[in-house]
């Protein structure tokens, strides 16, 4: 099949077709993806901020058609339109039991680059080739277990739905699933990209009442209004935190959100947020990022929070349907994030568009 590859670090994907993929084993389903859109994580891989151990195909935002399915899957059928999910909840762990789906024995898959038993369905000239981030979506055709394809309505548009994939699940799901936003809350979030602005959007879901978004990006901080930024903070000329606490009457956030994975700014969310706030850990920061959080005591004496957040501990059988609902009804905006459409192609300058801060999310139709 044809599918965009990444050979080495701080190298451009190149496209070939000549990527062997497996025929679904039990449980597993083949989709030919239509469209995957292009995450910071993805970027990460290219620009060597996350190590790798081969040749891997990249993107994991990703939607399509069932193109087959192996022995014993009941929930979809060759021909059904599905949405994909890098985090496929086995449903049977701890974790899973427990509802929380961002731990599931499947997230390791995230990192490993290949399904949770250790195979990979992808091959080169006999040699492995991994699934980039969970999946491998820059590629005609994916392997997932049955639960990370999740069917949606026929007159789905799969350009428009794929976005869902990653950036939404993990946005929205932050607000909703992991800090559980109440109504009428204050909060911050740091970084205006295609994550970012889905927690604006999960926070004007939730009914925040007052959402700061800081950004260096000028451009960035002003289409954050449209998806409900009460207030823009730029962290290039105003102190942020002082920011916030002039926003809130001197009190901070209720809840903080890092987009961006930054150990400087999950602090600048620790000292933002309220005594009893609450900072969430969502953007992907690399592995030489260390958080000092000084003094124990500190954070024991005001009871501030911390959390991580994973794909917004979202359940893509729940969450998937959730969020169509919402953009059904008008309260999610997917087409707005979606800022540049390309072929799969021009996967290099989406790439590139990532790295100066253009835009909020590029499509890639495969």
């Amino acid at each position: 099949m044809r599918a965009a590859l990444l050979e080495a670090a701080d190298r451009p994907l190149v496209i070939v077709d000549d990527v062997d993929i497996d025929e679904p084993r039990a449980g597993e389903v083949l989709v030919r993806v239509s469209h995957c859109g292009v995450c910071h994580s993805d970027l990460s891989l290219v620009n060597g901020t996350f190590p790798f151990m081969g040749p891997v195909v990249l993107g994991h935002e990703a939607a399509g058609t069932v193109a087959a399915i192996g022995p014993g899957v009941t929930t979809v059928a060759v021909g059904d339109k599905v949405v994909l999910t890098p985090v496929p909840p086995c449903n049977a762990c701890y974790w899973c039991l427990r509802g929380e789906f961002g731990c599931c024995v499947n997230a390791a898959s995230i990192t490993t680059g290949t399904l949770a038993d250790g195979h990979t369905p992808l091959s080169r000239g006999g040699a492995p080739v991994l699934r980039g981030v969970g999946l491998g979506g820059f590629a005609e055709y994916v392997i997932t277990p049955e639960s990370g394809a999740v069917q949606v309505a026929e007159d789905t548009p799969l350009e428009v739905a794929c976005v869902i994939g990653c950036a939404v699940q993990t946005g929205v799901g932050a607000v909703l699933n992991t800090a559980r936003v109440t109504e009428g809350a204050t909060v911050l979030v740091i970084g205006a990209g295609g994550i970012g602005i889905a927690i604006t959007q999960g926070a004007r879901i939730a009914g925040a009442a007052r959402i700061i978004v800081s950004d260096p990006v000028a451009e960035r901080r002003e289409r954050a209004r449209q998806f409900g930024a009460t207030d823009l903070v730029d962290p290039t000329r105003d102190d942020v935190v002082a920011a916030v606490h002039e926003c809130t009457g001197g009190i901070g956030v209720d809840y903080a959100f890092d987009a961006v994975g930054s150990a400087g700014l999950i602090l600048t969310g620790l000292m933002a947020s309220r005594n009893g706030g609450t900072t969430v850990m969502v953007g992907a920061g690399g592995l030489d990022e260390t958080l000092d959080l000084g003094p124990p005591v500190v954070m024991m004496l005001t009871e501030r929070k911390l959390m991580g957040s994973l794909l917004g501990g979202s359940n893509g059988r729940r969450d998937i349907p959730r969020l169509l609902a919402l953009w059904r009804a008008g309260r999610l905006d997917l087409e707005g994030m979606i800022t540049d459409r390309r072929p799969l192609a021009g996967v290099n300058e989406a790439m590139a568009d990532m790295t100066a801060g253009r835009g909020l999310r590029s499509v890639l139709e495969i």
